[in-house]
């Protein structure tokens, strides 16, 4: 194997390994004041896109975690930043929160429920039927069908919930459309996030709690790869999947002397 060359960037999940249903993970606050002692670029990433990166920062804020607004990247800044290169100046019909207006409305886009460009679906605790009918209708009328994430369910204090992958799923059954998602594993989340901080994929890593978005986004980004057991992958589930991370560690706590 060649050579890797030497860590410049970080980029690391935020939910499963920074914290854990709104308690900090053991380690994290070191790890974030080592990166900003150490003037290295890096990204704490959410492919939540509920939240406006201002929300996260003053969420993370009360968990003793000062993270800033500028280095926080959630799946709804990675497409607004898709469809503003795809089509500046676009109209879409959205369902989602504030996370997710909030990031088109910056990049000018025109929010309407008539002939838009994009349906665009993003995170919400507010799926209503009447907004997946429209969407779907809209869809069917030639709507480009976007999506923020995959992520078929989310966490929660009482368990699991039904999340923007689900819903995709039912969108696209009834209207017979798969939608693009822009977030992970989506390596483009990835590149816009490194091209947002100046940094390059072969000096920079990727830390994680999942196989399946993480680390594989990490992988065909062209990033090493650190997969923390403090989130939703067991030790038992890594072999399952075709592909490794470059490392396993406990938890983030293991990386603060790797910066």
């Amino acid at each position: 194997m060649s050579e890797r060359k030497p860590i410049e960037s970080w980029l690391t999940d935020m939910d499963g390994v920074l914290i854990h249903e709104g308690v900090p993970i053991p380690g994290a606050e070191a790890f974030i004041k080592r990166l900003r002692e150490s003037g290295k670029p890096f990204l704490v990433l959410t492919n939540n896109s509920i939240y406006t990166a201002r929300d996260l920062h003053a969420r993370l804020e009360r968990m003793g975690l000062d993270v800033p607004v500028e280095n926080i990247w959630t799946s709804a800044l990675a497409t607004a930043k898709f469809l503003d290169d795809q089509r500046p100046g676009g109209t879409a019909y959205v369902i989602g929160e504030a996370g997710l207006t909030t990031a088109l409305h910056d990049i000018g886009y025109v929010l309407t429920d008539h002939e838009p460009d994009y349906v665009v679906l993003g995170e919400t605790r507010t799926y209503s039927f009447e907004a997946m009918t429209k969407a779907v209708r809209l869809i069917k009328g030639g709507a480009r069908f976007i999506a923020t994430n995959p992520d078929e369910t989310g966490p929660s204090t009482e368990g699991p919930l039904p999340a923007t992958g689900a819903v995709a799923a039912l969108i696209t059954k009834a209207s017979g459309k798969q939608p693009y998602f822009a977030g992970k594993p989506n390596p483009l989340m990835m590149r816009t996030g490194l091209n947002a901080i100046g940094a390059h994929s072969e000096s920079s890593a990727m830390i994680g709690d999942r196989m399946d978005t993480d680390v594989l986004a990490g992988l065909e980004a062209g990033m090493q790869t650190f997969l923390v057991l403090t989130g939703l992958t067991t030790p038992e589930e890594i072999e399952r999947y075709p592909y490794r991370p470059s490392k396993i560690v406990d938890s983030i706590a293991d990386l603060v002397d790797r910066v």
